[in-house]
């Protein structure tokens, strides 16, 4: 007999999770609820309940998904993740949290998987990462469920379990819309995806086509900065080199030492030419140029103070090359000295013999 389509239901129910409703029912951003209480205990009861009602939605799309299926056990060593990525790292503490939890009572939920459609007996994660992260980490199977997905279907489960549970910023999700874009999805896909009508989606877009994704990588996923602060960001990269000054910005020890949103607000500033920092000072006084091959296989940036020249290497051939100029530092200042000799012959030639009047 044949197997029910589990996601007919996920798909098509006109009220729940569809491409074109603007405002679906059980979007948890968009439900009234009359919270009781004001002041600091209002506020933890609102997100209490907030956080609540995500998890019911997230939990009722996986009883959807998994609806007439069975749950089995999988070696998490035949698992890999997802073709395309929606996390910008983890927060390590609320992943031992969860490890801890499925140590105590078990895992509460499967995770989707589908038959890898590239190697044999191997699986790939719909939705679920992390409580196959957690098996992993406690040495024992997950339990999943196995469907055969298409790479469509794939992602708006994924899409539609990560947003109901609340667990992705703004940015992570942006970032998941623009990898969809890129790999060829329709843009009614990535609506069911993520949930959201066209303008917000096209709104989305527009913040991952201004700002570079290696400086969104950087910046990490700043939870608690939301959709707004991010477009008056990216609106920033339309003026003139603020990419560039971005670039050698996100590379400073103090950037780097910082939490996401305290690396969003430094940027933030930087770009405002309001200075984050000290270290903002000693970047701009710095000759700094960049380099790169013209078939792109190594890029350098440059930086002479006066007193320090540095170079760092970046792309595919970067160490490779790097080796090869260490292990010839030798030959190459020589070569230096000698030109540098022969040039100076050159020049006290040019000049002849002073004569006295």
């Amino acid at each position: 007999m044949a197997r029910k389509n589990i996601l007919s239901g996920l798909m098509d129910d006109s009220k729940k999770f569809t491409a074109v409703n603007s405002e679906p029912v059980n979007d948890p951003d968009k439900q009234q609820i009359n919270f009781k209480g004001i002041g600091a205990l209002g506020a933890v009861t609102r997100s209490i309940d907030a956080l609540a009602a995500r998890a019911d939605a997230a939990r009722e799309i996986e009883e959807k998904l998994a609806h007439g299926e069975t749950v089995i056990d999988l070696d998490t060593a035949l698992i890999e993740d997802s073709f395309v990525s929606d996390r910008l790292g983890h927060n390590d503490e609320q992943f031992q949290e969860l490890v801890e939890a499925i140590r105590l009572r078990g895992q509460d939920s499967p995770i989707l998987v589908r038959p890898h459609p590239e190697k044999d007996g191997k699986y790939q994660i719909a939705f679920g990462h992390r409580r196959a992260r957690a098996a992993k980490e406690l040495g024992r199977p997950v339990r999943a469920v196995v469907k055969k997905l298409a790479d469509r279907d794939h992602v708006i489960a994924q899409g539609q379990e990560n947003s109901a549970r609340a667990d992705l910023s703004f940015i992570e999700r942006t970032m998941f819309a623009d990898k969809l874009d890129k790999l060829g999805f329709d843009r009614e896909t990535i609506m069911a995806a993520l949930n959201a009508d066209k303008t917000t989606i096209s709104k989305m877009l527009s913040v991952t086509r201004r700002i570079p994704a290696e400086i969104l990588s950087a910046i990490g996923a700043a939870r608690a900065t939301g959709r707004d602060r991010w477009h008056d960001l990216s609106a920033k990269f339309e003026e003139n080199n603020a990419a560039e000054r971005a670039m050698l910005f996100i590379e400073t020890p103090a950037f780097e030492a910082a939490e996401p949103d305290a690396r969003f607000d430094m940027l933030a500033s930087f770009l405002s030419k309001r200075p984050a920092s000290a270290v903002q000072t000693a970047t701009s006084s710095s000759a700094v140029t960049q380099w790169q091959h013209r078939d792109g296989s190594v890029k350098a940036k440059i930086k002479d103070d006066g007193k320090q020249f540095t170079i760092a290497l970046r792309a595919g051939k970067a160490s490779a090359f790097g080796t090869y100029i260490a292990d010839n530092l030798d030959r190459l200042y020589e070569a230096f000295e000698a030109g540098r000799q022969e040039r100076t012959e050159i020049n006290s030639k040019r000049k002849g013999p002073r004569t006295l009047p």
